[in-house]
């Protein structure tokens, strides 16, 4: 649907419940419902900072477009991390960051895989790039599980030196970070290019430069605003609903935070690019890993109450898992619905005990 130049989008609907959470904050309505409320409002901000970043990148080349994706990629999230990290709530920002990369891989390419597999018996893509972002993402997640690691050999007594260690951990990750922007934007750059031709291809007519900026700043200045009431209202909610933190952050803030990145790589694979679809779950949890992660854990040390890397055993379990299933999908170069549907199995199974872990 239209309106002059401006599509409404079914996402964009949405837009209609941030109204109604801040004048439930005014108003001091129940938390749970606030948070319900923020919790859907954040779904289409989220999708229009995405959007906006991507026309924007059209205007400015594709190598500081892509340096633009990259930044704003998971700029929702990120945006919810750092008020959650500012209340000290790091168990729910580190379970966040492990529910983004398993959500990524199990749940958005789970999905892309079935949708894309229920219109194509089956859907084949480049075993190369596939098989390099597999590599690319358990590279990357190395830096996540060495603390859980440490501490497991030295016990309770290094908690101290494991602190250090996840410092000096998220300064190397982030240089690698900034070392694979260059690969992909600049050395490697033909690697991504059948990727970044169908995503041109998606998303048709182009916004202007202004459109496109203003789009995007009032998203983020939306998005922190809805999210400090998310977060505000977070702990009760759990209390309330019997969740625990660490669920909470690996569900609920993860699929929140990508709700709409979701839908893109759902679309695109009906569309039979599982290319793209694939490039845009691994490429987020790669994100997630190298910058995102070691992001938040610099973030911490500026609000006087420094965060670790250090993640519980089942989540460094799931971790490790997710990874592992990744590699057996793209092996072949081919996928099937039923590919799609045991990966959404084991995401299930995985949130299951998530939920029932103890609090």
């Amino acid at each position: 649907m239209k309106i002059g130049s401006f599509e409404i989008k079914p996402l964009l609907l949405l837009l209609v419940f941030i109204p109604f959470t801040f004048v439930g904050k005014f108003l001091h309505w129940n938390e749970v419902l606030l948070f319900v409320l923020a919790a859907i409002s954040i779904i289409p901000l989220a999708g229009l900072m995405g959007e906006s970043t991507e026309h924007l990148s059209h205007k400015v080349g594709s190598g500081i477009g892509g340096l633009l994706n990259a930044t704003f990629g998971n700029a929702a999230e990120l945006i919810i991390a750092i008020l959650a990290l500012s209340k000290g709530l790091h168990d729910v920002v580190k379970a966040s960051i492990t529910g983004s990369i398993i959500g990524n891989i199990l749940l958005v390419l789970g999905l892309s895989i079935f949708a894309g597999g229920v219109k194509f018996s089956s859907q084949k893509f480049n075993k190369t790039t596939g098989s390099l972002n597999v590599t690319m993402l358990a590279l990357s997640v190395v830096g996540l599980l060495v603390p859980a690691a440490f501490l497991a050999v030295v016990g309770k007594g290094g908690l101290a030196l494991e602190q250090t260690l996840s410092l000096d951990i998220s300064i190397i990750l982030m240089v690698a970070y900034v070392l694979l922007l260059v690969f992909s934007l600049k050395t490697h750059k033909h690697l991504y290019n059948d990727a970044e031709g169908a995503e041109e291809e998606h998303h048709g007519e182009v916004w202007s430069t202004q459109r496109s900026i203003w789009t995007l700043v009032i998203a983020t200045i939306g998005t922190a605003l809805v999210a400090e009431v998310l977060i505000g209202a977070v702990e009760h909610t759990a209390q309330v609903w019997g969740m625990s933190s660490i669920f909470v952050g690996v569900v609920v803030v993860a699929i929140i935070g990508n709700a709409a990145e979701h839908s893109t790589a759902i679309l695109v694979a009906m569309k039979n690019k599982m290319d793209l679809a694939i490039s845009i779950a691994v490429g987020s949890s790669i994100q997630i890993a190298l910058f995102v992660a070691p992001l938040l854990v610099f973030l911490s040390y500026l609000f006087g109450n420094p965060m670790d890397l250090y993640f519980t055993t089942f989540e460094t379990i799931s971790i490790i898992v997710t990874v592992w299933i990744l590699s057996l999908i793209v092996q072949d170069g081919e996928t099937n619905w039923m590919e799609g549907i045991l990966c959404l199995a084991v995401y299930t199974i995985l949130c299951m005990a998530f939920y029932f872990l103890p609090h």
